[in-house]
C-alpha cells in the first residue's frame, strides 16, 4: 500500500509538473515578468525539494516505525512535506513584503522596457572622473536646492502670518488699553464732578 501511495504521489508530481510547464509556456520572444519568474523559480524549488525528500527515503529514516504503522507513516509524511511547502512559501512571502520585491521587481521590467523601445543611446562614462561626477550629482544637487528653496518659502511664509497674527494681537491690545485709559479718565471726571457737587451742598446758606 505504501509503495502504491509512493508511486501515486511521485505520478501526482510529475503531473503537476508537466501541466504546469504546460500552463507557463510561452511564444518565442514574450517577455516575462521577474515577479513570474520568481515565482516559478519558487515552485521549481519546492518540487525539487519534494523529489529529494521523496518518501522512500522517509521511511528508510524511519524503517521500524515505518514496518508497525506504514499508513500512519504515509499520514506523517503527507503533512510534514505539506507544512514545509506552505512554511517555505510563507517565508518568502514575507521576504518579499520586507524586500518590497514586487514593486522593485515591476520598476526593473519597467526600466528594461523603456530601454528597448529609447532611441537615444545610453549614458556612457566619459573617462573623465570630474565630469561624469558633475553629470550625475548636478541634477541632484539643483533638485535639493529646489526643494530646500520651497521649504524656506514655506517656512517665511508661516513666519509672516505669525508675524501679522502677533501684529494684529498688539494693536488689539493698545486699542484695549486706550479704552480703559478713556474710560478710566471717565470715571475721574465723573468722580470730581460728585465731589465738587456735594461740597456744593454742604456750603451753608
Amino acid at each position: 500500500m505504501a509503495e502504491a501511495s509512493t508511486a501515486n504521489l511521485g505520478s501526482g508530481c510529475e503531473e503537476k509538473r508537466h501541466e504546469g510547464s504546460s500552463s507557463e509556456s510561452v511564444p518565442p520572444g514574450t517577455t516575462i515578468s521577474r515577479v513570474k519568474l520568481l515565482d516559478t523559480m519558487v515552485d521549481t524549488f519546492l518540487q525539487k525539494l519534494v523529489a529529494a525528500g521523496s518518501y522512500q527515503r522517509f521511511t528508510d529514516c524511519y524503517k521500524c516505525f515505518y514496518q508497525l504503522q506504514p499508513e500512519m507513516t504515509q499520514r506523517i509524511y503527507d503533512k510534514f512535506i505539506a507544512q514545509l511547502q506552505t512554511s517555505i512559501r510563507e517565508e518568502i512571502s514575507d521576504i518579499k513584503e520586507e524586500g518590497n520585491l514586487e514593486a522593485v521587481l515591476n520598476a526593473l521590467d519597467k526600466i528594461v522596457e523603456e530601454g528597448k523601445v529609447r532611441k537615444e543611446p545610453a549614458w556612457r562614462p566619459s573617462g573623465i572622473p570630474e565630469k561624469d561626477l558633475h553629470s550625475v550629482m548636478a541634477p541632484y544637487f539643483l533638485q535639493q536646492r529646489d526643494t530646500l528653496r520651497r521649504h524656506v518659502q514655506k517656512q517665511e511664509a508661516e513666519n509672516q502670518q505669525l508675524a501679522d497674527a502677533v501684529l494684529a494681537g498688539r494693536r488689539q491690545v493698545e486699542e484695549l488699553q486706550l479704552q480703559v485709559q478713556a474710560r478710566q479718565q471717565a470715571w475721574q471726571a465723573l468722580h470730581r464732578e460728585q465731589r465738587e457737587l456735594v461740597a456744593v451742598l454742604r456750603e451753608p446758606e
